[in-house]
C-alpha cells in the first residue's frame, strides 16, 4: 500500500460526513507506519475506544470507513476468528460495525463484520505479528495468497458498506 497523508485519509471516508471526517482522529505517526506491509491502516480513536477506522487502496484511491464496536463484553474471551484475515485469537476479535454509506446509513442502516480487535490484519497475515497462544490453525496457502485474501475480504466489507 502506498502511503497515505491525513489529507487523503481524511477525504477518502465513504460513510460519515465531511464534517464528521474533519473531526475524527487520525495517527499523527503516519510517516512511522509500515506502509510496505499493509494493506489497510486501522486504528481506533483514543478518546473514544469504541470507534476504530480503516483505510486503504480500492481501485487505485484511497477508501476508508468508520467502525463502531461495542464495550468488551465476556464472549469475547472465547476464541474467535477474524473474517478480513482468517486470524483465530482467543479474545481479540470484536464486531465492527459500519454505517451504510449515503441514504441507508442516514435511516441507521449498517453492516458488521468479526474483526481483529487491534486492526493489525495485514501484521498476521505475514507472520510480523503472533495472534498469541492457543490452537493455531495451519494452512497450505502461501502468504502471497494469504494477503490476496484479506484484501478480497476487505473489498466485500467495504462494498456491503457502499452498496
Amino acid at each position: 500500500m502506498k502511503p497515505l497523508t491525513e489529507a487523503e485519509i481524511r477525504a477518502a471516508f465513504l460513510n460519515c460526513t465531511k464534517g464528521e471526517a474533519k473531526r475524527l482522529h487520525v495517527p499523527r505517526d503516519l510517516a512511522e507506519r509500515p506502509w510496505g506491509d499493509l494493506d489497510f491502516l486501522g486504528w481506533r480513536d483514543p478518546q473514544a475506544p469504541d470507534r476504530a477506522y480503516l483505510a486503504t487502496e480500492l481501485d487505485g484511491r484511497p477508501a476508508a470507513v468508520a467502525l463502531r464496536s461495542p464495550a468488551a463484553a465476556s464472549w469475547q474471551a472465547r476464541r474467535s476468528m477474524c473474517s478480513i484475515c482468517v486470524t483465530t485469537h482467543t479474545g481479540g476479535v470484536s464486531l465492527m460495525v459500519a454505517a451504510k454509506a449515503g441514504r441507508a446509513g442516514q435511516q441507521g442502516n449498517s453492516v458488521g463484520a468479526y474483526i481483529c480487535s487491534d486492526l493489525a490484519c495485514p501484521l498476521y497475515v505475514r507472520g510480523l505479528k503472533d495472534a498469541g497462544a492457543g490452537v493455531v490453525v495451519h494452512e497450505s496457502l502461501t502468504r502471497e495468497e494469504k494477503v490476496r485474501r484479506s484484501v478480497a475480504n476487505l473489498a466485500a466489507f467495504i462494498a456491503k458498506v457502499t452498496a
